[in-house]
């Protein structure tokens, strides 16, 4: 549209307007009043009040991981606080802890700062205390696992781990 139509349009909506009665012009302001609150209230109300409500919803749900991640933060600091484990010291705990946890089920070998362990029908249980205890005790981690249900007993698994031992 170009200026002149516009100021036409203009002009004629100030002629119209001017002519209208104030009853009529009254209704009209009440009209844009209403649209007015509506669009504000969409726009601007609404979706606040929903985030909220979301909010709220979820607000148990975070401070469950909030817990979780305190108490992850926690033991991170405890192991972080421990003293430094030689490579030979950890070897010896990692050794021990096979042979007292795990029994016959399990075999160790080591290869500089990995060590693999190789299972055959070795508890679940038994498996979940002995890494607990590796974790702590001899500061070796996990970094890759080759694991499957055991034959016939899903109660055992079957399989290797290899761990990472701490620098020498």
């Amino acid at each position: 549209m170009s200026d002149n139509d516009n100021q036409g349009m203009l002009a004629r909506w100030q002629s119209t307007w001017a002519a209208s009665s104030a009853r009529e012009k009254n209704l009209t302001r009440l009209a844009a009043g209403l649209v007015l609150l509506a669009l504000l209230w969409w726009v601007g109300v609404a979706p606040a009040l929903r985030a909220m409500q979301n909010a709220q919803q979820q607000m148990p749900a975070l401070e469950r991981q909030l817990d979780q991640m305190r108490l992850l933060q926690a033991q991170a600091q405890k192991l972080q606080a421990q003293p430094r484990l030689s490579q030979d010291d950890a070897l010896k705990a990692l050794e021990s802890s096979v042979k007292e946890r795990l029994g016959t089920s399990a075999q160790l070998s080591v290869n500089a700062d990995r060590a693999t362990l190789s299972l055959k029908g070795t508890s679940a249980d038994g498996l979940a205390g002995w890494l607990a205890q590796v974790r702590a005790n001899a500061r070796a981690l996990p970094v890759e696992a080759h694991l499957v249900r055991g034959a016939g007993n899903s109660g055992t698994w079957d399989g290797t781990l290899v761990l990472a031992l701490p620098p020498r």
